[in-house]
């Protein structure tokens, strides 16, 4: 699967990706300690969604679009605040132009104490990156991902969250995901890890959530949307998120996230929160 992100950036993955990014990084912030959020995958930083690339498909306009001014619930309102303000604090005037990157999400939600690793290995990107971010307390890598997932690990805050959000450009990918997962759990199994990968079929998914329960790695959360059936000949249809070592309570704030999400998506859409494996 081909997933150039200027052509998706704001698209309902998107939304719920940084969304519940934005909700780990809050129950992170209620302890005084530093944190650290390493980016494994981490784009350019930022999209224009008026570009050549994004307005081809217009897919943020079913995902960010659909969202921003929507009203919600008042409990996941609540919930979203924190993403939704990085999001109109970058579109003064309530024009929808620019669409944020995980790294510029973590950093507007960050403290003065808590670090940045940001890897991104393909030149384009990556140079982009390089000119968003202009953090002391960020630090942007020309580094493959993969390699980082291991290099980086733990960090010395010993607190914080890995997110590991690759192209899928090859199969391999997802065979890739829970190997390398592993190695990095050994080596930080108190870490926060979020795991994206995208649906446009089941097979895949449901391979990985079998790889990932035969690792014996304890606290594993699943959270899906999906805007119809998935079938092989479809494009997206649905977006995953793998949560190890959730905070507490996380799922119980899925369960209001979600389904508003869901909703405001497609009239259709449906999603799944279930724990691959249980707490200790």
């Amino acid at each position: 699967m081909n997933y150039q992100h200027a052509f998706h950036a704001g698209n309902f993955a998107d939304v719920h990706k940084h969304a519940v990014l934005a909700r780990i990084l809050a129950y992170l912030k209620a302890k005084p300690a530093a944190l650290r959020v390493i980016d494994t995958h981490a784009g350019a930083g930022r999209y224009d969604l008026h570009s050549a690339e994004a307005t081809r498909g217009g897919e943020w306009q079913g995902g960010i679009g659909r969202l921003l001014g929507r009203p919600l619930p008042d409990e996941a309102r609540s919930l979203l605040a924190p993403y939704l303000d990085v999001v109109q604090n970058l579109n003064p005037g309530g024009r929808l132009r620019v669409y944020p990157g995980s790294p510029l999400i973590a950093l507007a939600l960050m403290r003065p104490q808590d670090r940045l690793i940001a890897c991104e290995l393909e030149p384009r990107a990556a140079a982009a990156l390089k000119g968003v971010v202009r953090d002391r307390r960020a630090k942007v890598l020309a580094l493959d991902g993969w390699t980082a997932l291991g290099a980086y690990v733990p960090p010395k805050e010993r607190r914080g969250v890995v997110l590991v959000d690759p192209s899928f450009e090859e199969a391999a990918d997802f065979t890739r995901l829970a190997s390398v997962l592993a190695g990095a759990h050994r080596k930080w199994p108190t870490g926060i890890y979020m795991l994206w990968y995208p649906i446009k079929e089941r097979d895949a998914p449901d391979a990985l959530a079998r790889r990932l329960r035969k690792l014996a790695i304890p606290a594993v959360l699943r959270c899906e949307i999906t805007l119809g059936p998935p079938r092989a000949e479809a494009g997206l249809v649905g977006s995953g998120l793998i949560v190890i070592n959730p905070p507490f309570k996380l799922d119980a704030d899925l369960k209001v996230l979600l389904p508003a999400l869901a909703q405001a998506f497609a009239a259709q859409a449906a999603c799944r929160i279930d724990w691959l494996a249980a707490a200790k």
